[in-house]
């Protein structure tokens, strides 16, 4: 049995999921937003996504963690703030003890709805239909535990 813990990184809101992954059976734990406070300069928001991965970590107690690879942004600016909150968030989980695995948008995507360039609400959808949930998650929380699900499936096989 493994305990997933799934991050969407994003520099102002980073999304999270926790799942258990049991014989090809997953179910759900936990999921929920990290947000950084956009009127604190951009590395005091790095440490309250640090801080609050570590939050998540100690509370869940996964053992393991999956991160959503950072895309090829438009704006370049944009991509390098992604990548530092990708960033704290890995470092957190690896301070933790846990592996980090990483994972492409396009195979989370495959992994959950079957196609790789499926919409955020396709995604949404998939996610509370695999694990059952009574209510819709936030699409940042279902981004990640898409990367949990994601993760699960590809350590399956």
């Amino acid at each position: 049995m493994e305990r997933i813990l799934g991050i969407d990184p994003g520099s102002r809101t980073t999304g999270y999921g926790v799942i258990v992954s049991d014989r090809g059976r997953i179910g759900f734990i936990a999921c929920g937003v990290i947000k950084a406070s956009p009127q604190l300069p951009f590395a005091h928001r790095l440490n309250q996504i640090f801080d609050g991965v570590n939050e998540v970590i100690q509370i869940h107690s996964p053992t393991a963690a999956a991160i959503e690879d950072v895309f090829l942004a438009t704006n370049p600016r944009s991509a390098l703030k992604l990548g530092q909150a990708r960033g704290a968030a890995v470092v957190a989980a690896m301070q933790n003890g846990l592996q980090v695995y990483d994972y492409s948008p396009k195979l989370i995507k495959q992994g959950v709805a079957g196609y790789g360039q499926a919409a955020k609400a396709q995604v949404q959808h998939m996610v509370r239909v695999l694990l059952g949930l009574p209510s819709m998650p936030s699409t940042d929380a279902a981004d990640a535990l898409a990367v949990a699900i994601c993760h699960a499936n590809q350590f399956r096989l």
